[in-house]
């Protein structure tokens, strides 16, 4: 009865911290939309629109607070929504796998590397903190421009040129939003960090 009661308990825990990080998750989901839909200014380009926007913000800040899986998954499913719910319908396979993949490359740096909600100096957390985002955001601001030439270029067959116009106008708006994004994610991770540890609602990852 001991073993079965021992072995009972673990998978109780597991099963609260589960939905407890779900319910994170989704949170932050939904802070991803709202970044995504309403914190944002369009630029009509041609017939093409690209945009300023908070969703990346709380995209890395998700990934900061649950790690890459879940944190990426938060930033995929809030955005791609927002796309799929705005004029950015097309774009929204894209932003799932681009938003996926700045979650992880966040999670793999603040937490595999830095391992920043451990106990560490606050020099050093900050250091980790910033190091990842920049990593996320240096991902994106590479990856987005180029990803998204090939999309149009050959998945909706836009001219080469205008392809390449839009690609470089993405450039430059995916730039000042990964600005934008390091900054708003780290201040406010730095921010909440201390007060969820001593809540007990911090992932140690």
């Amino acid at each position: 009865m001991n073993e079965d009661k021992n072995t009972a308990i673990p998978v109780k825990q597991d099963k609260k911290l589960d939905v407890m990080v779900l319910a994170q998750a989704a949170l932050c989901a939904a802070l991803c939309y709202i970044g995504a839909t309403f914190l944002k200014i369009d630029i009509p380009v041609g017939t093409e629109k690209t945009m300023f926007h908070f969703g990346n913000a709380f995209c890395v800040l998700a990934a900061l607070l649950l790690g890459g899986v879940w944190g990426g998954l938060a930033g995929a499913v809030g955005m791609t929504i927002s796309d799929l719910t705005t004029a950015y319908v097309t774009s929204a396979p894209k932003t799932f796998v681009l938003k996926f993949c700045i979650g992880l490359i966040v999670g793999l740096v603040a937490h595999k590397m830095f391992h920043i909600a451990r106990d560490n100096t606050r020099k050093y957390v900050v250091t980790g903190t910033i190091a990842a985002s920049v990593s996320g955001m240096l991902f994106n601001v590479i990856a987005d421009p180029i990803v998204g030439y090939f999309y149009k270029r050959y998945l909706f067959g836009v001219p080469q040129d205008l392809s390449k116009a839009l690609a470089k106008i993405g450039a430059l708006t995916t730039s000042v939003n990964a600005v934008i994004a390091v900054v708003v994610a780290s201040l406010v991770y730095l921010a909440l960090r201390d007060v969820l540890k001593k809540s007990g609602i911090l992932r140690l990852l």
